[in-house]
């Protein structure tokens, strides 16, 4: 057998590098993409507390003004 080329052995340098590469890419995607489903399921929980939270608060708006309106009618009979 004859000896590996320059050319070989820099043809073999760079296909092994290009693997490295290609492996990080890879697990970078593989990352990302996890982090990125963690993500889509955190804001899909949060918007449906935001959604409860905001029904809560309509409901206590509404209990508040019925209250104070019970108040005024009392001040008012009070007032005659």
């Amino acid at each position: 057998m004859q000896p590996m080329s320059k050319l070989d052995e820099a043809k073999g340098k760079v296909n092994t590098a290009l693997s490295r590469l290609e492996r990080m890419v890879e697990d970078r995607l593989r990352v990302e993409t996890e982090r990125a489903d963690e993500l889509a399921a955190k804001l899909t929980r949060l918007e449906r507390d935001h959604e409860q939270l905001k029904r809560v608060a309509t409901d206590v708006e509404a209990r508040l003004e019925r209250a104070m309106e019970h108040i005024r009618t009392l001040l008012a009979e009070d007032q005659r």
